[in-house]
């Protein structure tokens, strides 16, 4: 906003979405009024140093950081405001004096300040307290996404083009024959849902386009608190071993998100069918797709991720729906912001919505045996694995027990092969097998890439007795190889379905 744009606003004078407040060495008491009003109706424009009649009074230019300071921090207060929001504070001088202009957007939650709500009409602010009143304000809420919000000051020009490319790239990777690329940039950035109209006939790009495509310095200037951290804690509880501050588009965001994942969560051997399968990329590349499409983005609280030495918690802040523990029997996908939802899956980055909570639970045991899993739906949205115990620690004690040559229990072994594989073939011929090949079996379900020297090492016998056993396995239909000695692996031939 210059200083023409601001004239015309005092010259139009106070309406539904603009107020004058006289304010000269703090903030006015009824200031946060106004803003939950706004947040809770249609948005609006506070504009400091302005009398109520439109004179032009100015704010104490010595206090002008302090009062700044002050929005800044009692916006993110949730004593005086809850939900916290985000508030862009802009300086202007006219005629000589400094005028603060706050622009407070509408919000897609409902917004109480000192435990209060208020609305907006054209009279100014007025507080609710009816049940029926308050009902309405959050069904008319219910088709409001803030990443929609359409910022008129945005142009073409503030997006990078390789970022556009870069989507492009994906989109034609998941699928080739897509419509959209065909396009030019602008026409595909409008047919995704980038650029669009309001009910008031605003028309420009949207919140959205700017978090996929804007600059660095564009989106700090729209969402100054605006961040993803991701914290790595198993040693250092209290403080951090590792940390990642994220504050980018949201294509590098998901890319070193993914990347702090994979540099401290280990990714077990899993083979689905024939085909080799990273479970670390199916549980979490979904979940760090969800604080990506799900967060509120208005909200300056910033989304974590935290690994700690048995527990990983994704927390976003969020539009809730639900509120309390989520049932994955009795769940309906909800997509909160469905802009940026439908533009992930587009670009193949996620499936349909609804598919992280799917894939932790179909996938999370494979994962880890003894892992745990919950989604708590409130003003954060929370997703808490427990990991217990991990496939390492289980492969140790099982290598260890294997090793044991003294005690070696020949139906422990077998228990334990039954348990890992759970073969009818096994349960019919296990009886039979030798105490080596009852090892081989148990080594193999637990790392099937392992090489035949290393059985030789862990068993203790020569590499000629382990070719022998593994000759005899085969001779049973319970054994078979995939692919050349090196780069490939052992299949236990039940293990298929």
């Amino acid at each position: 906003m210059n200083e023409e744009e601001l004239l015309r606003f005092i010259e139009s004078g106070e309406n539904l979405q603009v107020e004058f407040k006289e304010s000269r060495d703090h903030l006015p008491r009824n200031f946060f009024e106004t803003v939950c009003a706004f947040l809770n109706t249609k948005g609006g424009l506070i504009l400091l140093g302005i009398d109520d009649s439109g004179n032009i009074k100015g704010v104490n230019k010595k206090v002008l950081n302090k009062l700044k300071k002050d929005i800044a921090n009692l916006a993110h207060n949730p004593q005086k405001l809850s939900p916290a929001i985000m508030l862009s504070v802009k300086e202007i001088e006219i005629e000589n004096k400094a005028i603060l202009a706050v622009k407070v957007p509408e919000s897609s939650q409902v917004h109480k300040t000192n435990n209060e709500i208020f609305v907006r009409n054209q009279d100014g602010d007025y507080k609710i307290t009816h049940p029926v009143e308050i009902a309405k304000i959050v069904n008319r809420k219910q088709n409001f996404y803030s990443e929609q919000t359409i910022f008129p000051e945005i142009s073409f020009t503030d997006f990078e083009p390789q970022l556009i490319a870069r989507a492009k790239n994906l989109i034609r990777t998941n699928n080739p024959a897509h419509h959209w690329l065909e396009l030019d940039d602008k026409s595909f950035l409008s047919r995704a849902g980038f650029y669009r109209k309001d009910q008031s006939g605003k028309t420009g790009y949207t919140l959205s386009a700017v978090l996929f495509f804007g600059t660095n310095d564009v989106i700090q200037s729209l969402l100054p608190a605006y961040k993803f951290e991701a914290l790595l804690r198993k040693e250092n509880i209290d403080r951090y071993d590792d940390r990642l501050t994220v504050r980018t588009n949201l294509l590098d965001t998901y890319d070193l998100l993914m990347g702090f994942m994979e540099k401290h969560l280990n990714d077990p051997f899993y083979l689905e069918g024939n085909i080799r399968v990273s479970l670390r990329t199916k549980i979490f590349r979904e979940l760090v797709a969800n604080i990506i499409a799900h967060r509120e983005y208005m909200n300056p609280a910033p989304a974590m991720i935290q690994i700690f030495p048995d527990t990983i918690e994704f927390i976003n802040p969020n539009n809730p729906k639900v509120f309390g523990k989520l049932d994955p029997e009795n769940f309906t996908p909800i997509a909160k912001n469905p802009t940026i939802s439908k533009f992930m899956l587009q670009m193949g980055l996620v499936e349909e919505v609804g598919s992280g909570m799917r894939n932790v639970y179909k996938y999370l045991p494979k994962y880890s045996p003894d892992a745990t899993a919950e989604f708590i739906d409130g003003e954060e949205f929370r997703t808490i694995i427990r990991l217990g115990k991990t496939r390492e620690e289980i492969g140790e004690k099982i290598f260890e027990l294997i090793t044991n040559q003294r005690n070696i229990n020949r139906n422990k072994l077998l228990n334990i092969l039954q348990e890992q594989v759970g073969s009818k073939l096994i349960e019919k011929v296990g009886s039979k097998l030798a105490l080596t090949q009852l090892k081989i079996l148990i080594l193999i379900s637990e790392k099937p890439e392992i090489s035949k020297k290393e059985m030789a090492e862990i068993i203790k016998i020569s590499t000629t007795a382990i070719d022998k056993n593994i000759s005899k396995l085969k001779s049973l239909n319970l054994l078979k190889r995939i692919g050349p000695d090196k780069g490939g692996y052992w299949q236990i031939t039940e293990m298929e379905s």
